[in-house]
């Protein structure tokens, strides 16, 4: 081991990022937005079938949703026009 590799600290990890649980996700106790919408669902499905959901999100994020399904969307409707126009 060489006297360069001895001096070099391993850097922190995650300084100054969000820590996450072990799932990979932000835990519950992080910040809210202050424009944050929250849903969420419970459903059960007979006695062993139970189903819990939760979504967070911005009006910024809804619009981006939007614009997002319009594009799809128009595009889908462009590629059947050209192939009707292309089978006639």
């Amino acid at each position: 081991m060489s006297a360069n590799d001895a001096s070099r600290k391993p850097k922190p990890v995650g300084v100054g990022i969000e820590k996450l649980n072990p799932s990979g996700l932000p835990s519950a106790s992080a910040a809210a937005h202050p424009e944050e919408m929250t849903a969420s669902v419970d459903l059960r499905i007979g006695r062993s079938v139970s189903l819990q959901a939760t979504a967070r999100t911005t009006p910024a994020g809804l619009v981006a949703v939007g614009f997002m399904t319009a594009t799809i969307v128009l595009a889908i409707a462009v590629l059947f026009k050209v192939r009707r126009r292309g089978s006639t």
